[in-house]
């Protein structure tokens, strides 16, 4: 075979390459919508609106009964995700929630945005909107299906009558009376005196009244109406009428969100916690100004509720007070509409919590503080563990469990002293008031974070499992 001269080697190299080339320029190449669609697979326009508006929904109801932003940001992130939604962020500021659904490049996010309306807090609809969350995560129910269930659980009616939650405040207030070391003639007019506030707070909350004039009007109707049953010498020698209106604080005290606020601090949420010190800042000053015009107006016709002394420690006395602080607790509950059974769960909790408290307080010497801050942490122990059977909202054993709790009496006499003795010896007790807040509120986040279930990450170090489910406070008395 002759040898091909050097112009026929370069022509036949020519050739092959133009023939290579060809080949794969005509050959058939992937499709090109796959490389289009960057990002998650989701459903289209009226499905992720659905779900977004569902889950939304579920987050204000979440939100507005007291819950801390770390559980309802989880609790709608888990929801987006069982319904379809695997790529969503959530982001809650106070008083509104906006959600987003990233779609990839190939089709713009969804956003939407929902005002957080705070209403009284009912235990028996947060039960039933737990219900249908459950029943969505299990399988049970669709979202159009949920999203029905969901409208039904928000707009029924209070189970109870109005005057059985009157009743509920009445209770509370009469068993701090007790526990603070008041008789049976001091806890009767607690009662009645907050069940006065209460259809009073009602009324004003009706006519549209801002909180901060509520809180004032509550602290106000207190003084004035124990001073006034005091000049009519209703009260027999050796009660005290001061017991009356610390037990008043004490239940006007118990629709502040301080729980919550710490949750939100310590988890991060800055912008959420912010508002909310805002908000209990305000209407503790609200009660400050109404109880302090109060007691001036007692001191102007010759009346001063003195500050009344701690009790005496006994096992008899040890043994009403626990039995009170069940009492109490389930007042908390029932004033907040808890299903029948949940009261129960109520009033273990209280009466755990006090015997707690009471134990360290009086017998170990160990001061109000930390013994507030050790029952706390029992309390929010049996609150992490109660959401993982789910039997009974967590929020009734918080609530409940912090309610006897709350530093009813140091505050009024914080209050008495700044209106008495001065701006240095009030301060001095308001902030111990305040510090005894705070050890509640830290207690229970961290009980809570004690109790979270843990799984094993692949290195085999334990995990915590962010809890998806419900924890504090209501409005004040006599909101709607």
């Amino acid at each position: 075979m002759d040898e091909l001269n050097p112009a026929e080697r370069l022509a036949n190299r020519l050739r092959a390459t133009l023939k290579r080339d060809a080949r794969r320029l005509l050959a058939a190449g992937p499709p090109t919508l796959p490389m289009l669609m960057v990002g998650p697979q989701v459903p289209d326009d009226a499905r992720v609106q659905e779900v977004l508006d569902f889950c939304m929904r579920v987050g204000e109801v979440q939100l507005s009964s007291g819950e801390s932003v770390g559980v309802t940001t989880d609790l709608m992130l888990r929801l987006a995700e069982i319904c379809g939604l695997p790529a969503v962020d959530v982001d809650i500021t106070f008083t509104s929630i906006t959600i987003c659904c990233h779609r990839g490049n190939a089709a713009s996010p969804v956003t939407s945005m929902r005002l957080v309306k705070y209403k009284t807090l009912d235990l028996t609809r947060l039960a039933a909107v737990d219900a249908v969350v459950d029943a969505v995560v299990e399988g049970r129910l669709d979202v159009r299906a949920a999203a029905r269930e969901l409208d039904e659980a928000v707009n029924a009616r209070h189970p109870y009558p109005r005057w059985t939650a009157t009743a509920g405040w009445g209770a509370l207030a009469g068993a701090i009376a007790v526990l603070l070391g008041g008789g049976a003639v001091t806890a009767i007019t607690a009662f009645l005196v907050t069940g006065a506030i209460d259809r009073v707070g009602r009324i004003l909350n009706r006519w549209g009244l801002p909180a901060f004039f509520q809180q004032v009007t509550g602290g106000l109707l207190a003084t004035t109406v124990t001073i006034g049953l005091f000049a009519a010498g209703l009260f027999p020698p050796g009660t005290r009428p001061s017991l009356v209106v610390a037990s008043s604080i004490t239940v006007l005290l118990s629709g502040l969100s301080v729980v919550g606020t710490v949750q939100d601090a310590i988890s991060g949420y800055y912008v959420t916690a912010a508002g909310r010190v805002a908000e209990i800042t305000l209407l503790s000053a609200g009660l400050l100004t109404g109880v302090v015009l109060g007691l001036k107006f007692g001191f102007a016709v010759g009346i001063a509720l003195d500050v009344a002394g701690s009790t005496s420690a006994s096992v008899g006395r040890f043994t009403l007070a626990v039995a009170t602080g069940a009492v109490a607790a389930a007042g908390y509950a029932l004033a907040g509409y808890a299903p029948l059974r949940a009261l129960l769960y109520a009033a273990g909790t209280g009466a755990v919590s006090w015997g707690v408290y009471s134990a360290l307080n009086q017998y170990s010497g160990i001061g109000p503080v930390a013994a507030t801050g050790i029952a706390a942490i029992v309390i929010g122990i049996g609150a992490g563990l109660l959401r993982r059977t789910r039997q009974v909202s967590s929020l009734v054993v918080t609530l409940a469990g912090v309610t006897p709790l709350l530093p009813g009496l140091t505050a009024y006499r914080g209050f008495y002293q700044l209106a008495v003795e001065g701006l240095s010896e009030g301060l001095v007790t308001v902030t111990l008031a305040l510090a005894i807040g705070l050890a509640l509120a830290a207690g229970v986040t961290f009980g809570e974070f004690l109790a979270r279930p843990r799984l094993r990450t692949a290195s085999g170090d334990p995990e915590p499992v962010a809890a998806a489910d419900d924890s504090e406070p209501a409005n004040l008395p006599g909101g709607q």
